[in-house]
């Protein structure tokens, strides 16, 4: 038996495909996205709040604001 010399041909290679660039993910660290509280629980405390000044006009945003930081766990 005789050996062949014969290369065989190679298969064509196929072109290679642009790669699409990818996005880079943005990190966002934990501490910069606020603790979001639902807005019917807010007004529900701001409320109470409300009731226990004896029902005065005039401080609603602070009651709002109180009942925001109580429920996110900032109050000090």
């Amino acid at each position: 038996m005789a050996k062949s010399t014969k290369k065989l041909a190679a298969a064509p290679k196929a072109a290679a495909k642009p790669r699409k660039p990818t996005a880079k993910k943005t990190v966002i660290p934990k501490m910069t996205i606020p603790h979001l509280v639902p807005r019917e629980k807010v007004a529900e405390l701001a409320h109470h709040f409300w009731n226990e000044r004896g029902r005065t006009h005039g401080s609603d945003a602070e009651d709002w604001l109180r009942a925001e930081e109580l429920l996110r766990g900032k109050a000090s």
